[in-house]
């Protein structure tokens, strides 16, 4: 079982900021450290709410490990300069990445998701199929989420400038929704969720409140997420990467939602 500590003050999650004309909520943008057996992994800029979700999710899909019991312990320190996550891990794991092809060298931003890999090849890393049969979500399921995604969303209601990744049952049913200045950081905290509490991935779908990229495609194939929606249109790349590993993408067009692949 993987043990959750935390060191310092959490910094807040939005401020008023004087602008011309009045005030606005804003979110905390801070850096946010990956350290891995005391070696600095990655470090990138992101909301700094659900740190554990956050530590678990990243490493699952930047594929540290393969599973969360594979982590033993994550240290959360906190500041207002930012956060670092100190994650204990099985030595033979960390030597097991092949640190040239796939670590981080730059701070990545929160709007891209693979700045700082050294080679573009891993752009084109097949990526497993996550299931033989595409998975059909019924339109009226879609359109269900999408129409309760605002109200699980109070980072959002409060700020209006942040992501927010949603996961949902078959039949429409928002189980639970992580928030990000980040799309793909708000999906790592919400497949961290997931895999903490042991969820069937292959259940429902991932409803993102952006449109989908090819990290976000991505992300879902390594822990086997059969279905993705997003608010907005695909990139050829996001649609390209969703066919590769039968993926279920839907999109959506005005006040439905269209299926862009398989």
């Amino acid at each position: 079982m993987t043990v959750f500590r935390r060191f310092g003050e959490a910094p807040p999650l939005d401020r008023e900021t004087s602008i011309t004309g009045g005030t606005w909520r804003v979110p905390t943008e801070t850096p946010v450290a990956f350290v891995y057996n005391r070696r600095n992994y990655a470090v990138m800029l992101a909301t700094p709410a659900d740190m554990e979700d956050f530590a678990v999710g990243f490493s699952l899909t930047e594929r540290v490990v393969d599973e969360v019991d594979e982590i033993s312990a994550v240290d959360i320190h906190q500041s207002m300069r930012g956060v670092e996550l100190h994650i204990s891990i099985a030595p033979e794991r960390l030597e097991r990445l092949d640190i040239r092809q796939q670590r981080r060298n730059l701070v990545g931003r929160a709007g891209c998701g693979v700045c700082g890999l050294e080679n573009a090849e891993t752009f084109f890393e097949t990526l497993p199929k996550v299931a033989e049969t595409p998975a059909d979500i019924p339109m009226e399921s879609l359109t269900r989420a999408l129409g309760d995604l605002r109200a699980h969303q109070p980072l959002n209601e409060a700020t209006k400038t942040v992501h927010g990744a949603a996961w949902a049952a078959r039949d429409g049913a928002i189980a639970m929704v992580r928030e990000d200045v980040g799309r793909h950081n708000a999906l790592d905290k919400l497949i961290g969720a997931l895999a903490r509490e042991k969820a069937d991935v292959a259940s429902g779908f991932v409803l993102m409140s952006s449109r989908c990229s090819y990290e976000i495609i991505e992300k879902c194939a390594r822990v086997g997420v059969e279905a993705v929606a997003s608010v907005s249109g695909p990139t050829s790349f996001a649609i390209a990467k969703a066919k590769e590993a039968n993926i279920t993408l839907y999109c959506r067009d005005g006040k439905t939602f269209v299926r862009a692949a398989p």
